[in-house]
């Protein structure tokens, strides 16, 4: 029995079943019918049984009509040949008296917590880089993930844009779900929370599951927390939440732009801030950006970018680790476009508006479509595709609109910079979104966290 595989399966289901969405452009109603509930039963002799809720005649569909997509996922996933069969639940009794169950084994126990296929996969310890920029916020989030709420509770991450304080936040939910799965871990952003509560105000309070899921948990991370400040109602019911899991006992790990004390906050929040470890992440030297810049590289198996083009990035791209990737991405694409190889003079041509950008903090279309790519947790290849997914359709438009709100360019260049699209079809998705907007306060909430993201100076707004 290959123990390797079994780990890769049940650390990684929920994405590998994703992934198959997005592989095969599978629609919403399909996948949470058909697909999302598939829990693995066991792995034996290169065969990976799983059990389906649905009835026998469901499961003979899905065998069907999505077996050989989903098994050609699987493959791809593992790397290695495996054969999937799906089964009933109602059957899944039977099954296992022939087959024998995968063995428990801690580091590999299927972790339960609902928000968990929210965390980026990449983003854990291992893949962190430690440099004097980072050393002591990433010694204090070791320590809290080894051992939470026993000290540095709460605790605050905080650093400018693309510095990687959601990556060590993210790495403390990981490293807790896998040592510890009987802890119940949320991470989520301050925009889900508060889209969540606009929805439960909405429905006039009806049942408690808002508070259910935020206060019944050992473990609470929140990401850009600065996103509520102004909003009353927010702040009020995150108050109230952070005040209950502290008095209990539980772990609350918080990120924001800047510290507490810089922050137009009431009182008593500044105060529960101020209570536990304040950790800043600052823009990193040389040496740390070109050791991140070097393991991108290595991740992505992009051998063909040359030990000066490495040292010209990393000396150019000074602000943030996302413009490092978002500079791999732009030389790649590049030389792809122009059949070249990547040279010197290559990377400062592809890279000149980047650089530039670095020195003048221009609002340009590419910067916008970076940070909605993210935003969504889609790349900007599927942005900028004829996918018509919704997945890739709407931040499409929402690209569109922020485009046309926050730059001055023409809809032909906010054409070309979407993929060569018309400046008919830049107008009808901006405008799609302006509809929107009158009536949906969870896109009006989503919009100004993306306008403070692309504009850093609007959180003093």
């Amino acid at each position: 029995m290959d123990e390797n595989t079994i780990k890769t399966l049940y650390d990684n289901w929920e994405d590998i079943l994703i992934k198959h969405k997005e592989d095969f452009e599978l629609p919403y109603a399909t996948f949470d019918a058909f697909i999302k509930a598939l829990k693995i039963v066991s792995f034996e002799d290169g065969i990976l049984t799983l059990s389906s809720p649905e009835n026998e005649a469901a499961v003979n569909l899905i065998n069907k009509k999505y077996l050989r997509n989903l098994q050609l996922t699987v493959c791809e996933y593992t790397g290695r040949i495996i054969n999937v069969k799906i089964i009933s639940e109602i059957n899944k009794q039977n099954t296992e008296d022939v087959i024998p169950p995968v063995p428990e084994k801690k580091s590999f126990v299927p972790v339960h917590n609902e928000d968990s296929f929210r965390l980026n996969p990449n983003y854990t310890f291992e893949k962190f880089i430690v440099g004097p920029n980072n050393n002591l916020a990433h010694t204090v989030a070791v320590a809290v993930a080894e051992a939470p709420a026993s000290k540095y509770n709460p605790l605050l991450l905080y650093g400018g844009v693309g510095l990687g304080k959601t990556h060590l936040m993210q790495a403390i939910a990981h490293h807790i779900m896998k040592t510890q799965p009987e802890k119940k871990v949320l991470y989520v952003t301050s925009e889900t929370f508060t889209n969540e509560l606009i929805d439960y105000l909405r429905t006039g309070k009806k049942g408690h599951n808002f508070r259910n899921k935020y206060r019944k948990i050992d473990v609470l991370l929140i990401d850009d927390i600065q996103f509520i400040i102004g909003k009353d109602q927010t702040q009020e019911e995150f108050f109230h939440t952070f005040n209950d899991l502290y008095q209990y006992g539980k772990q609350i790990v918080l990120t924001s732009d800047k510290p507490p004390k810089d922050m137009t906050l009431p009182e008593r929040l500044q105060s529960r801030f101020s209570e536990g470890m304040i950790c800043d992440i600052q823009i990193p030297s040389y040496e740390t950006k070109r050791a991140i810049l070097d393991q991108k590289i290595e991740d992505r198996y992009l051998h063909n970018i040359p030990e000066d083009v490495r040292d010209y990035i990393a000396n150019n791209i000074k602000s943030s680790i996302r413009e490092l990737e978002g500079s791999i991405n732009t030389l790649q694409a590049y030389a792809d476009l122009n059949k070249s190889e990547i040279t010197l003079e290559v990377a400062k041509t592809a890279l000149k508006d980047l650089v530039s950008q670095e020195h003048n903090k221009i609002i340009s279309p590419e910067l916008i479509i970076d940070i909605v790519a993210e935003h969504y947790n889609i790349t900007v290849s599927d942005l900028l595709s004829k996918k018509k997914s919704t997945d890739y359709s709407f931040p499409r438009q929402v690209s569109m609109y922020l485009c046309r709100n926050m730059t001055q360019e023409t809809s032909k260049r906010v054409g070309e910079a979407l993929g060569g699209r018309d400046h008919s079809t830049i107008l009808h998705g901006a405008k799609q979104i302006s509809n929107e907007l009158l009536t949906n306060d969870n896109l009006k909430n989503t919009i100004e966290i993306l306008m403070k993201k692309i504009d850093p100076s609007l959180n003093n707004v």
